[in-house]
């Protein structure tokens, strides 16, 4: 009899599991393994020092991004005062996963059947990957952590089969040293339509590998060919190619998170990744750690409404970033001329510097009220063509 099965044991329902363990409850951590998710990677200082991630899971250091428009104008954002993070997905989830048993969660290898219930006994059901073997786990809660696509948002809540997301493909590739048009400490974000036309390509350092891939909403998009040409402009075609990866990421947080009875969301399962940027890793480790915040209170009361503090901590602490990059998004990704103009935007410096200051310390800076008053105003500009798109 477990306290709480957590679904899924990505960066999300790991964070989850560990934490469940830590406020002392018994706990089960159920992963289909062997999925790798494609993932750019970056990861903010701020996850590195709230989650106590070690160096050794910090495979490269990023100190410039570099923003490519349609007609390849390209503008280098240096990042003062820190440093972008790059983990490998491969490896930076088993870590997580590992952490969470060694905290004392037992481990279940398999797939996620179903969610049975009779009287007052829950048991998830799942198949076991070694033996085939259907198996039960009893439970009080559960905790669906188990992507964009989740079997337990799509069965027990409320719009959890609505989700929007763009599908997202990359290639993880041998790199190679610092080239003409390859940089190892440098992040390339390409903001061009035909590489995707309503989302981005990138170009993400992993220290002796690199993530080469791109997002798309729209249906019809040819996302290998598309990886391809990126290759090709980034003069990457002829490096060695590891893995390739594809799946949903999702691009809004679902407005409910859990069924009013014993079942809660986290991560991708709730849609928590940023609007824009497609950022998840750190949101995922919040939402799974504000998961298990309201999972232990439901446990400690009984009252079916704490399982509603999961969204309500999450949104209270990132609703206005969301809401922000998701206007950003709308306006701008639409088409490519207001793409041009996106990136001659990110030419300003006070754009460049409340860009990275809110992405370290994740959230909205509030520091300079005239800053934003003065970029309001550009970006007014700019989306009403009041300003030539070539101009700095």
């Amino acid at each position: 009899m477990y306290d709480v099965v957590v679904m899924g044991g990505g960066p999300s329902g790991s964070t989850a599991a560990e934490e469940l363990v830590r406020l002392g409850h018994k706990v089960a951590l159920l992963d289909r393994a062997g999925r790798i998710k494609p993932c750019g990677g970056a990861v903010p200082p701020r996850l590195i020092d709230d989650f106590r991630i070690p160096d050794d899971q910090i495979v490269a250091r990023i100190n410039t991004a570099r923003m490519i428009s349609p007609t390849q104008r390209q503008v280098d954002i240096p990042i003062e005062n820190g440093y972008v993070g790059m983990v490998d997905r491969e490896h930076f989830d088993e870590y997580l996963r590992t952490r969470a048993a060694e905290a004392g969660a037992d481990r279940y290898t398999g797939t996620f059947l179903r969610i049975e219930r009779a009287g007052v006994k829950t048991h998830v059901v799942y198949r076991d990957k070694k033996t085939g073997e259907t198996r039960r786990l009893r439970t009080a809660l559960i905790i669906g952590a188990d992507g964009a696509r989740s079997n337990v948002a799509k069965a027990e809540v409320p719009g959890g089969d609505k989700i929007p997301y763009v599908i997202a493909y990359h290639e993880i590739i041998e790199a190679p040293e610092a080239t003409g048009t390859y940089d190892p400490k440098r992040c390339d974000v390409v903001y061009d339509g035909t590489i995707s036309p309503d989302f981005y390509g990138w170009v993400f350092p992993h220290g002796k590998s690199a993530s080469v891939g791109m997002g798309t909403g729209v249906e019809g998009v040819d996302l290998k060919k598309a990886t391809a040409e990126l290759r090709v402009a980034s003069g990457l075609e002829a490096c060695r190619t590891i893995r390739r990866e594809g799946a949903p990421i999702p691009l809004k947080p679902l407005d409910r998170w859990d069924n009013g009875r014993d079942v809660v969301l986290a991560g991708d399962a709730a849609g928590v990744v940023a609007p824009s940027s497609g950022e998840g890793i750190y949101y995922a480790m919040i939402g799974g750690q504000v998961a298990a915040a309201a999972a232990s209170a439901f446990l400690a009361t009984g009252r079916t409404r704490d399982l509603q503090l999961a969204r309500k901590l999450f949104m209270r602490e990132h609703k206005q970033v969301f809401r922000a990059l998701g206007a950003m998004q709308n306006a701008y990704y639409r088409s490519d001329e207001r793409r041009e103009r996106f990136v001659s935007l990110c030419h300003d410096i006070d754009v460049q510097r409340l860009t990275f200051e809110a992405y370290m310390n994740k959230k909205l800076v509030k520091a300079r009220p005239l800053a934003h008053l003065k970029i309001g105003l550009k970006n007014l500009a700019h989306l009403t063509r009041l300003v030539s798109e070539t101009r700095v």
